[in-house]
């Protein structure tokens, strides 16, 4: 009996001693680390499209009072952001066509104003948070104005792009990597045109709010 324990007692350390060889000589797999997860920036160009409704307050001297133009309002805007932690700094511009019109009659004389077209270029300083940016912004404009006086038989136009100033604010999501989309308001303030029907100064100056939603490709 002394002779066969010690047999099985052998027979279990060669067993023992083959297993650890063998997953010694086994090849041990590589180590891959885990890619870390992008960090999401708004720095860089962009460029998309924008619709929205335009709706301005008008006020008319000389023969029609105050009236407003409403109407649809369309474009395409293109830009640069540059993010610093939680800051973001931009410049955009913009190129809108309108629909904005109206007329008015008084004492045998129409007057219609038209805002065919606007631009602006502005600055824009945002807080950004995750994949929401709240933004200010604010800059120059240039406005197509065009205001004319029709009357027994006689119209007088003035059809001036004006300089004006333009300012505003909106929030932005980027819903995909290179995707965002984006509503904003802009107040745009024409200043005043001034035509002559029959001796009589008519002025018309344009107070223009317009509420838009876009979308936005980031390069």
């Amino acid at each position: 009996m002394r002779y066969r324990d010690l047999f099985l007692a052998a027979s279990v350390l060669s067993a023992i001693g083959a297993s650890t060889a063998f997953a010694a000589d086994m090849p041990t797999k590589a180590y891959t680390p885990m890619s870390p997860v992008p960090v999401m920036s708004w720095t860089g160009f962009y460029a998309g499209l924008n619709a929205g409704y335009g709706w301005a307050n008008t006020s008319i001297t000389g023969v029609a009072g105050s009236s407003n133009l409403n109407g649809f309002v369309g474009g395409g805007q293109i830009g640069y952001n540059w993010q610093i932690s939680s800051l973001v700094l931009g410049l955009e511009g913009d190129f809108q066509g309108t629909g904005q019109r109206n007329s008015a009659s008084a004492l045998g004389i129409t007057v219609e104003q038209k805002l065919p077209w606007f631009a602006t270029a502005r600055g824009r300083l945002g807080y950004a948070f995750g994949p929401w940016m709240l933004y200010a912004t604010g800059g120059a404009a240039w406005v197509n104005y065009k205001l004319s006086a029709s009357g027994f038989g006689v119209t007088v136009s003035d059809d001036a792009t004006k300089a004006a100033w333009t300012i505003g604010g909106g929030v932005e999501w980027m819903f995909l990597p290179k995707w965002s989309v984006k509503a904003e308001y802009l107040y745009l303030d024409t200043g005043t045109t001034t035509v002559t029907l029959f001796g009589v100064p008519i002025s018309g100056r344009a107070k223009n709010s317009v509420a838009r939603l876009g979308v936005n490709y980031h390069f």
